[in-house]
């Protein structure tokens, strides 16, 4: 039987801390099978007692809802910890995404 080559989406996720601020690096695609590492990133920094996450999307081709939801959900853990959680520099796709939803109020 020959099967297909499966490529499963590559995201690669960096930390950066300086105090208790941590700039979080995302290089990729955030869609349902990569968004629970990006989840993990940013509740191991609410664990940490990070009180400003900054996320930089520069090299993320692609974030769906999926990944939209995980970026809600930390930002309300964030706000429950008095931690700021924002989103800088989204691909068009991204940005769009954000703005229909309304999301860009909270998110960036």
């Amino acid at each position: 039987m020959n099967r297909g080559i499966m490529t499963l989406p590559q995201l690669n996720i960096y930390r950066h801390d300086r105090g208790t601020r941590a700039l979080i690096t995302l290089a990729g695609e955030i869609d349902p099978v990569t968004a629970p590492l990006v989840r993990t990133a940013l509740e191991r920094c609410l664990l940490d007692g990070i009180t400003t996450i900054d996320v930089d999307l520069t090299t993320v081709g692609l974030c769906d809802i999926t990944g939209l939801g995980v970026f809600l959900d930390a930002s309300q853990h964030a706000t429950e910890t008095h931690t700021s959680l924002q989103l800088h520099y989204p691909c068009p796709q991204t940005a769009r995404l954000l703005a229909d939803t309304g999301s860009d109020r909270v998110l960036l």
